[in-house]
């Protein structure tokens, strides 16, 4: 799949935070069962799923979160949206404090009807048994004033066209559709409160490469017209360099790099990132030998001390080993990595072309 690149925030000319996430954590308790932990002396296992995390969404843009799978991308997701609640840190949407110490909960269900989140598999979110009108129409039943039935018909048919799809598929059921079709639908379903910031959790992961294509336009023709903004959740960096206007790679549930999409792609500053890009298959570099992403992620119960990407970093030492990075300016982005920090980040010297 050929895309172009994304336009940039710089195009968008708007430099206010939306959304700002403060030092969030999530730790799970994964322990067995009190009886077994009893009768086998096993020990308590919590999970700290998310580190630490900080971030900022500027209104009108595109954050792209990247990673290999279990690093903790969708459970930031689910703790801007509200479906968990952080251990630690602050979550602040709109200049509400919605989740962790001094929460605000009037303002915290005002801001929650403009955030909205589009997930993975449409039809797992799609409710089989109910026509796509009343799907569609759901979220309208929260409001104060949802009115008349009229009203809400001609809203559904509006939302409808937004996507691509006709009024008169509202009478038919989930199943009738292709799974691109389906993801409008759920895209229909997040517009219909008016949102102001949606979060994607892999939305075309599921989808055949030219239906995402369609689908990923479909994304930016909407935020052009109604001035949306995005929390892009992606494997797929093709998809992301597309998208997103900024980019936060994610690593056992830590930042390690977040930068504007052409730094990130054309000069990567941590080595976790460019071994990302490395696994890109690029028909430029046939023949070329490539870095395969070495080793496996650690088992995040028993994460390794100091950086936790140092055992399967070619430029780990000592300091790596035993002390823990902190994000430093580096370019227009930040990046987590003391290699980076000290000057010993070799040169890149085979850019990587995604497609």
């Amino acid at each position: 799949m050929t895309l172009p690149a994304s336009t940039g925030i710089s195009d968008r000319g708007n430099d206010e935070v939306l959304v700002r996430v403060t030092d969030v954590s999530r730790t799970f308790d994964v322990s067995p069962p009190w009886l077994d932990r009893v009768l086998g002396g096993k020990p308590r296992a919590l999970l700290r799923a998310v580190d630490g995390v900080s971030l900022e969404i500027r209104r009108g843009e595109t954050l792209g979160l990247v990673g290999e799978s279990g690093c903790g991308k969708s459970t930031v997701a689910r703790l801007i949206v509200g479906l968990y609640q952080p251990t630690e840190g602050t979550i602040e949407i709109d200049g509400v404090v919605v989740a962790g110490k001094g929460a605000d909960p009037a303002g915290r269900a005002r801001v929650r009807r403009s955030t909205q989140m589009i997930f993975q598999d449409p039809y797992a979110s799609l409710n089989p048994r109910w026509r796509v009108k009343d799907i569609v129409a759901e979220p309208l039943a929260v409001e104060a004033n949802p009115g008349t039935k009229v009203e809400i018909d001609a809203r559904v048919g509006v939302l409808l066209a937004q996507v691509g799809l006709a009024p008169a598929d509202g009478s038919k059921y989930p199943h009738q559709f292709s799974g691109g079709q389906r993801q409008r639908i759920s895209i229909a379903r997040a517009l219909a409160t008016e949102p102001r910031f949606l979060v994607c959790d892999e939305p075309t992961s599921a989808l055949d490469v030219s239906v995402q294509a369609q689908v990923l336009n479909l994304m930016r023709d909407l935020q052009r017209r109604l001035d949306l903004t995005y929390l892009f959740i992606s494997h797929n960096l093709a998809v992301v360099h597309h998208i997103a206007d900024r980019v936060g790679v994610m690593y056992l549930g830590r930042i390690v790099e977040l930068a504007p999409t052409a730094q990130l792609f054309a000069s990567p500053r941590h080595p976790y990132t460019r071994m990302l890009l490395d696994a890109v298959p690029d028909l430029a570099m046939t023949g070329e030998r490539r870095v395969a992403v070495a080793g496996e992620v650690p088992n995040p119960l028993e994460p390794p001390s100091g950086c936790t990407f140092h055992p399967r970093c070619p430029l780990a030492d000592d300091r790596c080993r035993r002390e823990v990075p902190k994000l430093h300016a580096s370019g227009a982005g930040r990046v987590a990595c003391h290699a980076d920090e000290e000057g010993r980040l070799p040169a890149r010297t085979i850019p990587i072309a995604v497609a």
